[in-house]
C-alpha cells in the first residue's frame, strides 16, 4: 500500500486578497488601540525629540478617549463622548502627546510636570513643585546643529524621573512665571526646550484628561533637517542610526 499526501495549492487572487485585508485590519488594530507613530516637527522637545524624530506612542497607557479613538462614532462599546475608558492615570515626567484644549485638531507633545493640585511656578529658570525647587544640575553644552552652544541642565523630579532641558535664555519669559495651580482632572504640560516651548505657561493652558493620546514611549527612526523619509536618496547623508530606538523617559 502507497501512503500518499495530498497538497492543495493556494486560492489564487482570492487568498492573496483575504491576506491582504486581514493584514489591514491588523494594521488599523494596531494604530487604533495599541500603537500610534507620530513625527516630532519642532524643537519644542530637545534635547530629549528632535526635529525629524519619529515616535511610537502607547495609545493604552492612560486609556481610551474620543481624541485617542477618533475615528469611532459617539458611543463604540464602552467608549463615550465624553470620559475614558480604561483610563489610567498618567505618571509625572511622562512625555504624552495630547490635543491642544480649545484647538483639539492638533496634536502636541510635552512633559508631564504637573498632576491635579499641584502648584507650579518657574523662578529664575528653576522649576518649583508645591513650593519646593526640583534639583537642577548643569551638565555639559548641548550642541546644536550649527555648532553653537546651549546651556544644558538635569532635572530630577519627586518622583525620580530625571531628564535633560535647554535654556537659551535665562531672563526669558518662560523663565519667571505665576504660580499655577492644577484644577481637578487635568494636568500641566512644559517642553523640556524651556525658552522655546509653547505649553502650559503660556497659551496651551491646563489639559484635560480627554484630551490624552497615549505616551511617548521610543525613537523608532530620525532623519535630519526634518526631511522625508521617503527621500531614500537622503539616507546616507541625513539619517540619525544613533538616535533609532531610543526609549523615551
Amino acid at each position: 500500500m502507497v501512503d500518499r499526501t495530498e497538497t492543495k495549492e493556494s486560492g489564487g487572487f482570492g487568498e492573496t486578497l483575504k491576506v491582504i485585508v486581514q493584514a489591514l485590519l491588523l494594521a488599523l488594530v494596531i494604530r487604533t488601540i495599541l500603537f500610534q507613530p507620530f513625527s516630532i516637527p519642532s524643537g519644542s522637545m530637545m534635547p530629549t525629540l528632535v526635529e525629524g524624530d519619529y515616535i511610537f506612542v502607547s495609545k493604552w497607557s492612560y486609556g481610551f478617549s474620543r481624541y485617542s479613538l477618533p475615528s469611532l462614532p459617539p458611543y463604540v462599546g464602552y467608549v463615550p463622548v465624553e470620559g475614558r475608558a480604561l483610563g489610567s492615570v498618567p505618571e509625572r515626567g511622562d512625555i504624552v502627546v495630547f490635543r491642544k484644549p480649545h484647538e483639539e485638531e492638533i496634536d502636541y507633545i510635552k512633559r508631564l510636570i504637573g498632576l491635579p493640585g499641584d502648584k507650579i511656578q518657574v523662578r529664575e529658570g528653576v522649576l518649583y513643585i508645591n513650593d519646593v525647587a526640583v534639583p537642577r544640575e548643569a551638565t555639559d553644552d548641548f550642541i546644536a546643529d550649527d555648532g553653537s552652544r546651549v546651556p544644558q541642565f538635569r532635572e530630577t523630579l519627586p518622583n525620580g524621573v530625571t531628564y535633560l532641558t535647554l535654556d537659551l535664555n535665562p531672563a526669558s519669559t518662560g523663565d519667571n512665571t505665576r504660580e499655577f495651580v492644577v484644577p481637578p482632572g487635568h494636568f500641566f504640560m512644559m517642553g523640556d526646550n524651556r525658552d522655546n516651548s509653547l505649553d502650559s505657561r503660556f497659551d496651551v493652558g491646563y489639559v484635560p484628561f480627554d484630551n490624552l493620546i497615549g505616551k511617548a514611549q521610543i525613537i523608532f527612526f530620525s532623519i535630519d533637517g526634518g526631511e522625508s523619509p521617503l527621500k531614500l536618496w537622503l539616507w546616507p547623508t541625513e539619517l540619525r542610526p544613533s538616535r533609532f530606538f531610543t526609549w523615551l523617559s
